[in-house]
């Protein structure tokens, strides 16, 4: 059926549950995983929406956010793993995470990709973009969306 899954994860909640359910898929499956953290680089200006900060603290900070992307699938790791499921973790630093996740699924050949969907609905959806929505219509590779 599938054999190797990308399961994308923001750290939510919500996002957790996709975790666990695409870890359950796999383990039925017999596939490996690909476990993805996107992690975006710090804004530099005002225009990308945060305060201007020298090149150093911005460093810093997005060495953090690295630091945690990569805990956190640690974590997923050791869940797949103790239900027998070989993982692989992998931290992409990216300001276009639709575009990271497809990109990734692509590169570690994975023939499903698992993720959540927060359901946003009307202006929300509207302002915050959909990542899901850009994977869904953009990628090639089967995707498995939990709400």
């Amino acid at each position: 059926m599938y054999t190797r899954i990308l399961i994308a994860t923001d750290g939510s909640p919500l996002s957790d549950q996709a975790v666990e359910s695409g870890l359950s898929l796999a383990a039925l499956a017999g596939a490996s995983v690909v476990a993805l953290k996107v992690v975006p680089r710090y804004p530099r200006s005002y225009f990308e929406g945060g305060a201007p900060v020298d090149a150093a603290d911005a460093k810093r900070v997005e060495a953090q956010w690295t630091a945690a992307a990569q805990a956190l699938l640690e974590q997923i790791k050791a869940r797949g793993e103790a239900d027998g499921v070989k993982v692989r973790a992998v931290v992409a630093k990216s300001d276009l995470i639709a575009e990271s996740v497809i990109a990734a699924a692509k590169k570690h050949q994975c023939d499903l990709i698992v993720m959540a969907s927060h359901g946003r609905k009307g202006l929300k959806r509207l302002l915050l973009g959909s990542e899901t929505q850009h994977v869904l219509t953009h990628s090639h590779i089967p995707v498995l969306v939990l709400r």
